[in-house]
Formats: structure tokens, C-alpha cells, sequence
């Protein structure tokens, strides 16, 4: 409410949302996008998902007022009957799920014009960007291959020591 002006207004009527719409997008890219230069880019996947009657399939809207959004979400949390849960319903949640910053807010506003329909976590903050399934699994095996090679070194390491 602090930053949400009558030109973040007009804009949202543009794009034809309601200003509780625009910040409950900008609710859910304040909690995925970690690297502010990545809030449009996460911000037009969802965009794009909409437009494509796709579930947003946000994380952080499974575990929305259960846990720590820090925690790992698990295959369980994904089922989690919730009308928040974005794995489980079409379009937006009822409303927020965090109190997004202005940076978010933007985002929601002027998401990045881009394709994208996907996008997978690094590991360090960062995501990468796919515009169809088949890039999409093959940026999730990069990240395991990645994840499962960093828990090796780790192991090995500690052996040594």
C-alpha cells in the first residue's frame, strides 16, 4: 500500500488485473526470485503460464502457512490441499503470500518479454530459464548431475580430513 500509486493502478488495469492480482503475483515472485535481476524473467514465466491456462506451480505457494519457505518443499508439500497451492489450482492463489517489495511490484507490473514457461533453480539463488518441458528436464538432470557431483566432493573431502 505504501508504494502501490495510481500509475501501478492504471497499469495493472492495463494488463487487465486488479491491484489484490498484482500483488499477489508480486507475493509469489518476492519469494522465488532470489537475484533481483531475475524478478521479470520469473515474472513472465508466470505470465506466460496464465496466459496458457498452466498451473503456476510455485513452491512457495504449497507451503504457504505451514513452513518456512527456507525449507525444503517435498513431494508431499506439492499435494498439500490448499486453496494457495498452485500445484494443485489453476490462476492465482486468493491473495498474497508475502509482503512484496517494490522490486517485485515492477516486476509483476513490466515482466520481461520473454517465452520462458519454466525455470529451475541453480542451487546458489540463481534459476535457469527453459521455454519448453524438454529444456526444462534437462536443466533439472544439469542440477542434479551438479548437486549429486557437489555431495561427492563434499563426502570425500571430509574423509580426508
Amino acid at each position: 500500500k505504501a508504494v502501490f500509486d495510481d500509475s501501478y493502478r492504471a497499469r495493472a488495469r492495463e494488463l487487465g488485473f486488479t491491484e489484490q492480482q498484482i500483488i499477489t503475483l508480486a507475493s509469489i515472485v518476492e519469494k522465488e526470485a532470489k537475484v533481483p535481476s531475475e524478478r521479470k524473467l520469473v515474472s513472465a514465466v508466470y505470465y506466460n503460464r496464465l496466459k496458457q491456462g498452466m498451473k503456476l506451480q510455485a513452491d512457495p505457494t504449497a507451503v504457504y502457512g505451514t513452513k518456512a519457505w527456507i525449507t525444503k518443499v517435498t513431494a508431499k508439500d506439492l499435494r498439500r490441499n490448499s486453496p494457495y497451492n498452485t500445484y494443485l489450482h489453476t490462476g492465482l492463489p486468493p491473495g498474497p503470500i508475502a509482503n512484496p517489495g517494490e522490486g517485485a511490484i515492477l516486476a509483476a507490473l513490466y515482466p520481461e518479454p520473454v517465452d520462458y514457461l519454466f525455470f529451475v533453480a541453480q542451487g546458489d539463488g540463481s534459476h535457469f530459464f527453459s521455454k519448453d518441458f524438454e529444456a526444462h528436464a534437462k536443466a533439472i538432470g544439469r542440477y542434479r548431475s551438479h548437486k549429486k557431483k557437489a555431495l561427492r566432493q563434499a563426502r570425500t573431502k571430509q574423509r580426508h580430513h
